[in-house]
């Protein structure tokens, strides 16, 4: 396809296209002329690729870059795949500065049996949270806090079922990635919903 065609099948504009093209995000289509390219369908899926993480994850073009590179570099473990698409997996594998709610995560990690690498930045993100809510005087109870978490346990089921079938990596990875970024305030209007709910449950006739 040419550079028009593959803008209008990606909704990238072609300014962008070549824009990444330069940048070294998108590789070079195959040469027809002096000016003119072919490009095919891993085209398109790495511009889709791209314009999920720049557009939704809200990366910058040299992060971008250097989770794409990551990716080329992992093709054929789709964990280590998607961990980088989705920002669960670290580039850069520094450990964030201990919090507080450190020590409380590993435990809740430990005692529910995940893998959980111990860079993951969502056990900082967690802990920080514990953290916030210890300083307000609201603790989370551990058995909350599991409960919680086998709730997301099942939501996660649900996440890798939808990339069931999915074979090309950067498919996957678009996949994953819209559906969670995307999807996070949806799960979480529905949380709204259901607590309206079960409010008019408990506290009405």
């Amino acid at each position: 396809m040419r550079m028009s065609e593959l803008s209008r099948r990606s909704g990238v504009p072609v300014a962008t296209i070549k824009y990444y093209l330069r940048e070294g995000l998108l590789s070079p289509g195959r040469q027809t002329s002096a000016t003119q390219a072919e490009y095919d369908d891993q085209h398109l899926r790495r511009l889709r690729l791209i314009r999920a993480l720049t557009g939704v994850r809200g990366l910058s073009v040299a992060t971008t870059r250097e989770v794409l590179d990551a990716l080329a570099a992992h093709p054929g473990d789709p964990h280590v795949l998607l961990g980088l698409a989705l920002g669960s997996v670290s580039l850069s594998g520094d450990s964030p500065a201990p919090d507080p709610a450190a020590g409380e995560v590993e435990a809740l990690v430990e005692e529910l049996g995940w893998r959980v690498h111990e860079a993951a930045p969502a056990r900082a993100t967690l802990a920080g949270a514990l953290t916030s809510l210890h300083s307000l005087g609201v603790p989370v109870e551990r058995h909350t806090l599991l409960a919680y978490a086998r709730l997301a346990e099942r939501v996660a089921a649900v996440d890798l079922d939808q990339l069931d079938g999915l074979t090309d990596p950067l498919e996957s990875a678009e996949r994953a990635l819209l559906l969670t970024v995307l999807l996070e305030p949806a799960l979480m209007a529905l949380r709204r919903m259901a607590q309206e709910n079960e409010s008019a449950r408990r506290h009405t006739p």
